[in-house]
Order: C-alpha cells, then sequence, then structure tokens
C-alpha cells in the first residue's frame, strides 16, 4: 500500500494519541471526518495500523528488572531458529525479540519483578534445551530515551527530498 502525506499525517497523530477523536484527528490531518476516518480504517485493514496500546511508565511503579541479553544458537539450520524462536514467543516476560545479524543470533529485551526472576527465566530456557550455546546478560540500570513512535515522516521521505 502507497503512503500518501495524509496518511502520514494521520498515523503520527495516532502513534502520539491512540484515543484521539474522529474530530480531532480530521482536524490535524486537514480533512473533513469520514473522508478522514475511511483512511484510518484503510490502514488498519492494511495491517498498517495493528493496534492501540497505552504507555505505561514503569519508573513509576515498583522496581522491575529490565534486560537485554545476547543469545548465540548451538546449530544454525531453521529449524533451530524456529524452535528457539516458537519458545521465545510463549514467554510473556521477553518483551522484544530481534534476530540480528553480527556476531549474535538474537537480542532480547526482558522485563522481569527482579534478578531473580530473570535468572530462572533463563535457568528455564536452558532446561528447556531449545539450542542456546551462550547468552551474555546486560542489565539495564538507566533508561536515557525510549521510544515506541517511530520516526514515519523520516523514514518515509521521498528519495528526491531526502537527497536535496
Amino acid at each position: 500500500m502507497k503512503l500518501d502525506a495524509i496518511d502520514l499525517r494521520i498515523l503520527e497523530a495516532v502513534q502520539r494519541d491512540g484515543r484521539i477523536t474522529k474530530v480531532a484527528l480530521a482536524e490535524e490531518v486537514g480533512l473533513s471526518p469520514t473522508p478522514c476516518w475511511m483512511r484510518l480504517r484503510k490502514l488498519e485493514k492494511a495491517g498498517i495500523v495493528s493496534g492501540y496500546h497505552a504507555r505505561v511508565a514503569v519508573r513509576r511503579m515498583p522496581p522491575v528488572a529490565s534486560v537485554m541479553m545476547e543469545v548465540t544458537l548451538e546449530n544454525h539450520r531453521q529449524a533451530d531458529f524456529d524452535r528457539f524462536e516458537r519458545a521465545v514467543a510463549a514467554i510473556t516476560e521477553i518483551i522484544a525479540c530481534w534476530s540480528v545479524g553480527g556476531g549474535v543470533d538474537y537480542i532480547l529485551k526482558i522485563m522481569a519483578a527482579d534478578i531473580d526472576a530473570y535468572q530462572r527465566l533463563v535457568d528455564g530456557l536452558l532446561d528447556r534445551e531449545i539450542g542456546i550455546a551462550r547468552y551474555f546478560t546486560y542489565i539495564v540500570t538507566k533508561t536515557v530515551r525510549e521510544e515506541t513512535a517511530l520516526p514515519l515522516s523520516m523514514l518515509l521521505a521521498a528519495p528526491e527530498a531526502s537527497n536535496s
């Protein structure tokens, strides 16, 4: 699906405020409410807007451990990757998992009640024998920046505009 400037404005607005009203969204993007809402529905049906979420300020809640983990698998057949990815997808505390190129196979972001809970999670992964050869743990001591909104205007800028 090709996106135009109005689609980008709609996406940026709903990223900032998923609860924005139909009228406020239309005003923000410069359309009347019905065509604006139809465009949003089209973006949803295309899977470009995949959901609406509240941002929870974890630092205002009881302490939790935020951990980044590098994982390297023993073997690199497709079945090995599939087995690992299925296991990771089923664990709620693993809130993000990226398959990466370079010296490791995966980087995971894990939220646990504390370091002991994190270690129990790792022990469980190792007990399941899902092919982990080695892992490295990085405890997040301070979040400097964590953005969930995508910089759509920058990412989807027309090539001729970015070459000027």
